[in-house]
């Protein structure tokens, strides 16, 4: 490994610079070289981003040693590649954390300030501002998002009238007012992407069908009514009668996976966004699955996420593009699976439970709270990064780093211009993935399903509400005192609140998360 590794030393001439302050910018200067931007597409870095559903730090083997979830795939790219301990998604929910991936900014900077799009919402992002796969198509790379899109759509009646936020319709058969024979607005192909092959939102969002560049596949002519169990839930709705629920990991797998083989074939650079619908509620894992884990249904549904990571690890091996290949795994929020008291009943006992005991399992390790919480379990996330040519095997960074940070370590990566007013909240990860350089980062700020806000700065984090922002009681509300300060180092799980001891710290604290989001 340590033969293949490509030299980082060399001069870099005639490059875009990003606009970034120079302590930022010297470690890019350092470390890429031309010959990964060279005319032959075989030396440029293919990239693979697969973005997990609600995939908890616990439920990954490489993250929690006493996980009995068998998960080989990841835990290989773990020992060949970098684990990140300290990663967050930039919210606790799917759809902001979508948006902040692609733009390298907070989705709170947008109309979007707090909880989710639904299936049939217009589109939130704006097709006027770059995302990664711009920079990707710039570079020359062949482009794809293969899987949960969740950013919106712009979906038309048979009048041509756009539709409004969805949630004004019933969910009952006969209320869907979408013209399926339509063209769709804002589909991926406008934001960067060659292909597309997604579904709209989350597995229990309607319709349920899936969506090919900007047309429908099928049109939802059918309703699939409510499902009765909160860890199968399918919230009912329009449906094409083909459409089948247990297949769909699967039928995304072979998709990403023809991606990869005929960019290959056709010699193009690739970069590939594939988000997951899985291990998101309705947990359905296919029939191959079931059973195996021994940890219900959700442990299942975790083998399976598991078996795409291997099934795209064997295409880039029987293409031999495993070298050449950056591939990042990760998840968009921690897991909405609780931490059960003792005597309840958990998910082993009854698999409508969404939760264990922590004597079988913690999907979300020993963080405090769950998806959509501002505590840690929120947005503390798995993130596991192999790039053999470049990226040391069996390292760990232990620095605190934000998913939307990918947006200037592909930029810095492809020699590609960041614009004033472009990933204002993206820090390049380079120093980080090649030992070189100086890393330096501003605080990262969290944000909870509700809209409660966290800002976090080396040990220190303080919560700007009085609950968890999500799921876990008290809610709270977001900006009402008292706030929360907790020093992670000493209280990684966040069980005593210091904002009594430390108050110098708070207020540093709270008016950097202002001048953060722009308060005056």
């Amino acid at each position: 490994m340590e033969g293949c590794r490509q030299s980082l030393s060399a001069p870099f001439f005639n490059v875009q610079i990003p606009a970034m302050k120079l302590t930022q910018l010297l470690p890019t200067l350092l470390v890429f070289v031309l010959s990964f931007f060279s005319a032959d597409a075989g030396d440029r870095p293919n990239v693979i981003v697969i973005l997990a559903d609600d995939l908890g730090y616990g439920d990954v083997g490489a993250y929690n040693s006493e996980s009995q979830i068998a998960t080989p795939a990841m835990d290989r790219l773990a020992a060949e590649g970098m684990r990140f301990t300290d990663a967050h998604s930039p919210s606790a929910v799917c759809t902001p954390t979508r948006y902040g991936l692609l733009t390298g900014r907070y989705c709170w900077r947008t109309r979007l300030k707090k909880g989710v799009l639904w299936g049939i919402d217009p589109a939130l992002m704006d097709p006027e501002r770059a995302t990664v796969a711009d920079l990707f198509k710039k570079a020359g790379y062949a482009t794809a998002c293969i899987g949960k899109w969740h950013l919106g759509f712009d979906f038309y009646d048979a009048e041509g009238e756009l539709l409004p936020n969805n949630r004004e319709y019933e969910r009952t058969a006969g209320a869907d007012r979408v013209d399926y024979s339509r063209r769709i607005g804002k589909s991926p192909q406008e934001y960067g992407f060659d292909q597309s092959f997604v579904i709209t939102g989350s597995l229990n969002m309607f319709p349920y069908t899936y969506i090919e560049g900007d047309r429908i596949v099928e049109s939802a002519s059918e309703f699939k009514p409510r499902t009765p169990h909160n860890i199968t839930i399918i919230s009912g709705g329009p449906m094409a009668p083909d459409f089948d629920f247990e297949a769909v990991v699967d039928v995304f797998a072979e998709k990403a996976e023809a991606f990869v083989r005929s960019s290959v074939k056709n010699g193009d650079p690739f970069f590939l966004y594939y988000p997951l619908t899985a291990p998101h509620k309705p947990v359905l894992p296919a029939k191959r699955f079931q059973g195996k884990s021994g940890f219900g249904i959700y442990g299942d549904f975790i083998l399976q996420v598991d078996d795409v990571v291997a099934r795209i690890d064997q295409v880039l091996e029987e293409t031999g593009r495993q070298e050449n290949t950056l591939i990042v795994v990760t998840s968009d929020n921690g897991s909405f699976m609780y931490r059960l008291s003792d005597e309840a009943p958990d998910h082993l006992d009854d698999f409508t439970a969404t939760g264990y005991r922590a004597e079988n399992h913690q999907s979300n390790y020993h963080w405090r709270g769950t998806k959509a919480d501002i505590y840690e379990a929120g947005h503390r996330v798995p993130m596991l990064v192999r790039w053999p040519a470049v990226v040391e095997a069996g390292t760990v960074s232990e620095e605190t780093v934000t998913l939307t940070d990918w947006y200037r370590t592909f930029a810095a990566m492809l020699s590609q211009e960041v614009r004033e007013n472009e990933a204002e909240d993206s820090i390049s990860l380079i120093p980080l993935l090649t030992a070189e350089g100086e890393w330096q980062r501003p605080p990262v700020v969290h944000h909870s399903f509700s809209g409660m806000f966290a800002i976090r700065d080396g040990d220190w984090k303080l919560i700007a509400g009085n609950g968890s922002g999500g799921r876990e009681n008290p809610k709270g509300k977001a900006f009402e005192r008292p706030y929360q300060l907790y020093n992670l180092k000493q209280d990684p799980s966040e069980t005593k609140n210091l904002i009594e001891q430390h108050p110098e710290i708070a207020e540093r604290l709270e008016g950097d998360l202002e001048q953060i989001r722009g308060v005056e």
